[in-house]
């Protein structure tokens, strides 16, 4: 129960959802739906306040997004640093990257209600990648990936929960799925416009190009 309220709390300090629990984010129960305003005892006064500086709004879209794909620090930096090396925008390949990992795309595709619980279930070799087990999340796909539920794992409960869950979920444009097999097929690589994280990417490489 302690986590799930710091799960809620990290939503609400943020000021949207970051999809971190099961069904409950796309329930009346979420907490931004109920509680539309920072926590604490003075979140609600919090909101008036002197104005926050570049450097805080930078930190908090940092933050935002790292807690968005359930990365550490460390990781996240890794992304960034690995991104910065890239041609083009930095920001967009950073977004790229992050959807791009195994355990989002099984997030993305349906067969887990949260990334946290998708990583979980890529961790346990549930899923497969053209055929071949992965239990490794910062796997990176591939445009003509097949992602998959493993022969033992076809009647998985929270997958085929969240196969079923319907309204408030959509899939993105660059990923096609076929709930019947429990296959997924990864189309093309990710544009920033197919992603929809409420995010300033931006942000992000200026608080790390300080």
């Amino acid at each position: 129960m302690a986590r799930d309220m710091a799960q809620c709390r990290r939503c609400r300090r943020a000021g949207l959802k970051l999809y971190l629990k099961n069904g409950r984010c796309y329930s009346p129960k979420c907490a931004i739906e109920r509680r539309a305003y920072p926590p604490g005892e003075h979140g609600q006064r919090r909101q008036t306040r002197r104005k926050v500086s570049d450097y805080a709004l930078q930190l908090r879209e940092k933050q935002k997004l790292r807690r968005i794909y359930n990365l550490g620090e460390r990781q996240f930096r890794d992304y960034f640093e690995e991104a910065s090396r890239r041609k083009g925008i930095t920001g967009e390949a950073l977004m790229q990257f992050l959807e791009r990992r195994l355990d989002n795309v099984v997030y993305r595709l349906g067969f887990a209600a949260a990334r946290a619980q998708a990583r979980q279930l890529v961790g346990h070799g549930h899923f497969t990648v053209n055929g071949k087990s992965v239990d490794i999340a910062s796997y990176l796909v591939r445009p003509g990936d097949v992602i998959g539920l493993g022969e033992k794992s076809r009647q998985l409960p929270p997958a085929v929960a969240s196969l079923s869950r319907g309204e408030g979920w959509r899939l993105p444009e660059w990923l096609s799925v076929d709930p019947g097999a429990m296959l997924g097929r990864v189309l093309s690589l990710p544009r920033r416009d197919q992603i929809d994280t409420e995010i300033d990417e931006a942000g992000v490489v200026e608080y790390y190009s300080r």
